[in-house]
């Protein structure tokens, strides 16, 4: 039974239709459509590849999942702009919210964050601690959305009845943590789903792919503070290296419209 076991082949999976007609679409993008251009419509495009409309649907649906198309309700839908490229190696070590930051300040809160969280700013389970929310654009079409956790013993002149809360209240978390001298940052970057809140903030249904890159910013000999910046996986690729020349994504690039 074991020698039986051990030499067993698995039989070759044939690929599936719509896989080869994602593939067969994704080098017509590539030919003859430019960034922003509308597709022709599904009975069209049914008709020219010789396949079932449900096939073609499933092939647009991969290359909307694989970030090539979009789809706009009342347009149609368009080839989609390269992805964004999102650094993550150590080519600056600056604190969030300083000169060049890409990122839009929309508000703060104090609440009591999540456990892995805590642990990392080695904070109690239960402590409070500041959260600034950011968001990232780009074309006008939201890529990122961020929380930001800042325990008070990181900014601890700031003070309340100057800035009670909203935006003003999260700038001035941002400027007291600038205070600090940043021994270092490390980066963790995991692929996972949206939640409601995510997928609300980005234009996305809940449970749509996403990047999650966690940072850790070191200061004074322990974590500072801790970000959880959540991408659109469709719109986005990783760029490492201190230039960014490295870039890991799907597919050749896209002509400019």
């Amino acid at each position: 039974m074991g020698d039986r076991v051990g030499t067993t082949q698995l039989e070759p999976v044939p690929e599936p239709k719509y896989w080869h007609l994602k593939t067969v679409l994704s080098e017509a993008l590539d030919s003859e459509f430019s960034v922003g251009e509308i597709l022709p419509n599904e009975r069209d495009l049914a008709a020219r590849f010789g396949v079932a409309r449900a096939t073609l649907r499933q092939a647009l649906e991969q290359l909307e999942l694989e970030g090539r198309l979009q789809r706009r309700r009342g347009v149609g839908t368009t080839v989609a702009p390269p992805r964004v490229g999102v650094a993550v190696g150590p080519a600056r070590h600056t604190w969030p919210g300083t000169a060049g930051d890409a990122w839009q300040t929309e508000g703060c809160a104090t609440v009591v964050p999540p456990a892995a969280v805590a642990d990392a700013l080695e904070t109690g389970r239960e402590e409070e601690v500041h959260v600034v929310r950011r968001s990232r654009v780009s074309r006008g079409q939201p890529v990122a959305a961020e929380l930001l956790y800042v325990p008070a013993v990181s900014v601890p002149d700031l003070t309340a009845i100057d800035t009670p809360s909203g935006t003003a209240r999260a700038r001035a978390v941002l400027r007291e943590l600038q205070r600090l001298e940043l021994e270092g940052r490390d980066r963790a970057v995991e692929l996972g789903s949206a939640r409601a809140e995510d997928a609300k903030e980005l234009d996305r249904l809940p449970g749509a792919p996403v990047l999650v890159v966690t940072t850790r910013f070191h200061a004074e000999g322990c974590t500072a503070a801790v970000s959880v910046a959540t991408y659109r996986a469709d719109t986005c690729r990783l760029t490492f290296g201190d230039e960014g020349a490295v870039e890991i994504h799907d597919g050749p690039e896209r002509r400019a419209s």
